[in-house]
């Protein structure tokens, strides 16, 4: 918008022109469409331009830093060319325009334009750990640097990114539109391709994903929630929404997914827009999984892994997790919860128990670092009173995140074991460096499965459990006063705890108000075995406050290693 003073005086009069505004969503204003009645969160979900992002396992969850930068340069006018960009604007620019102060529609302009399988979007998925003619989405820490690239290189879509790379660009995106906007993440993610809200997948008699299916269970999952009313429905379902700029399946013929109410999706309300039931399966799909007999019947297994679970975002104003699972599932077994699968038409036909019988979990033993062995065990208990007879199947593969088994890297093959009547028996395994190290995809994921054939009945049971291997942590030292505009020091220092030294070794850190982009640092020499390395960077705070300085690591056998410490700056001495 033009903004201008027009002076008149009896019948003269002068126009000055004062300048331009852009005119954005204010969730400070009662009246507007976004406002969020709480500061803390305003400050949360608005004004902080760094964050943390949830990855790893359900039993090890992984912070992993990131800078949002909603306010740096350029990156208003950026988003806007974003809208710009959409085929919404393309085809009819002024009805695009006149719809742009509605949040629901911007956000799903956003969560189609933040991917470019449709259109000029933004950031290319790829999930197959071919990068070479791009960047690892293992490696981005911000976003600011992706957004900048895009337009840089004439909107062409910067390689490459996975959902927390789509998430964290389109949290940026949103609240750089003064619209509340949080990362989440939902751990063991159905992503159902027929909407039967099941899960199938095969298994062959040694415990191999077959795939036969594109019915997948990703180990973790983001999305955005975004704070609006919707007019467009009822009042219950204000509130929080979920955008999607993962592209899984389209939606009214885009690659784009909500806003579905948060509400709407706990109540089984699968008729709301946008997208509920798609959401909905994520995170409550059934899992029923068939195990290949080598005659070529298959049996139906049971297992204990669900999925939907410690659904996570940031705590307002604090670097913890917050579990906000149940905005999303009443407790399971509640009649809230049968009521609301009853609405969305969904079975969920519980499991026969197995507590008076046979029953298996996988536990795991502490240290379980890149670069060491460590074992993994298959712990059996058998309930009854009489011994049970038993083989046992008991393997490790890698995986990525969304479930693609990679090589073997640990094998059990037991013809007998005998589960003693009320006794347990633990078997474990060895899972061996020199094994998983070259298969590992840079989420450093393996999928531990146990199949358990009981002779006399032919049952099979079956355990599953996806570990997380933990690379190295990075220790991050401040060395001078904290002043904005004064020279600071950060000391970064990293042991290598592979057995192999480490080559093309470099260092990047960046700091919304603490660095004027990426700095980064190469090692002129190797990083040997077990050796300790330790590099200074300069940099010069230009904002004060909270502010946190973000570092990545990379090498050629150790990559994608994160680390981040939170610094507050003191204001310039007037």
């Amino acid at each position: 918008y033009n903004m201008s003073m027009e002076n008149s005086m009896g019948y003269e009069g002068t126009s000055f022109h004062l300048g331009t505004f852009t005119l954005l969503f204010n969730p400070w204003c009662p009246d507007d469409s976004v406002f969020l009645d709480n500061e803390e969160q305003r400050n949360e979900y608005v004004l902080n331009q760094q964050g943390l992002v949830f990855q790893g396992t359900q039993e090890l969850i992984n912070p992993v830093p990131w800078n949002f930068g909603q306010f740096e340069d350029d990156i208003l006018e950026i988003c806007l060319l974003i809208l710009d960009k959409s085929p919404k604007f393309q085809k009819d620019s002024k009805r695009d325009c006149s719809r742009r102060k509605d949040p629901a529609y911007i956000g799903r302009v956003v969560s189609a334009m933040v991917n470019c399988n449709d259109d000029q979007g933004v950031i290319a998925g790829r999930w197959d750990d071919k990068y070479d003619d791009g960047i690892s989405p293992m490696l981005w820490i911000a976003s600011v640097d992706i957004l900048k690239r895009w337009k840089k290189y004439g909107c062409q879509a910067v390689r490459y990114g996975q959902c927390w790379v789509f998430a964290a660009v389109a949290c940026t995106v949103l609240r750089c539109f003064g619209i509340p906007t949080r990362v989440v993440t939902n751990y063991n993610s159905a992503h159902d391709t027929n909407s039967n809200l099941v899960i199938e997948q095969f298994l062959d008699e040694q415990g191999r994903r077959q795939n036969k299916l594109r019915d997948m269970i990703w180990n973790f999952h983001c999305w955005v929630e975004s704070w609006m009313t919707r007019p467009d429905l009822e009042e219950e379902f204000d509130g929080w929404q979920v955008l999607d700029p993962t592209p899984q399946e389209k939606s009214g013929g885009v690659y784009c997914c909500g806003p579905a109410p948060v509400k709407a999706v706990k109540e089984g309300e699968l008729g709301m827009c946008y997208d509920v039931p798609f959401v909905f399966a994520e995170v409550n799909a059934d899992v029923v999984i068939y195990v290949e007999q080598k005659d070529g019947s298959t049996k139906k297994t049971t297992h204990t892994s669900k999925v939907g679970k410690k659904i996570s975002t940031k705590t307002p104003g604090k670097d913890t997790r917050d579990d906000i699972t149940h905005n999303y599932k009443y407790p399971e077994g509640s009649a809230e919860e049968r009521a609301a699968f009853k609405k969305a038409n969904h079975e969920n036909t519980p499991p026969p128990s197995d507590e008076n019988g046979v029953i298996m979990k996988i536990k795991v033993s502490e240290g379980m670092n890149k670069g060491r062995d460590f074992d993994v065990y298959a712990v059996i208990n058998n309930n009854t009173d009489r011994d049970r007879d038993c083989s046992l199947k008991f393997g490790a593969r890698t995986v990525s995140n969304t479930g693609v088994i990679g090589d073997e890297c640990g094998m059990k093959d037991l013809e007998t074991v005998i589960i003693p009547a009320y006794g347990e028996k633990i078997e474990p395994l060895r899972i061996q460096y020199e094994k998983y190290s070259s298969s590992m995809t840079e989420e450093n994921l393996i999928k531990v499965v146990a199949l358990l054939y009981e002779k006399d009945s032919n049952d099979v049971i079956l355990a599953m459990r996806d570990i997380y291997v933990k690379n190295p942590d990075i220790k991050i030292r401040i060395l001078g006063e904290p002043v904005q505009k004064k020279k600071l020091v950060a000391e970064l220092s990293m042991k290598n705890p592979l057995s192999e030294p480490l080559t093309g070794c470099s260092f990047m850190v960046e700091g919304v108000g603490l660095t004027n982009g990426q700095t980064v640092k190469h090692l002129d020499c190797p990083i040997e075995p077990q050796q300790d390395v330790k590099v200074r960077i300069d940099f010069v705070p230009q904002q004060c406050g909270l502010r946190k300085l973000v570092v990545d690591f990379e090498s050629d056998r150790l990559k994608s290693v994160k680390g981040y410490r939170n610094v507050i700056i003191a204001p310039l001495p007037k």
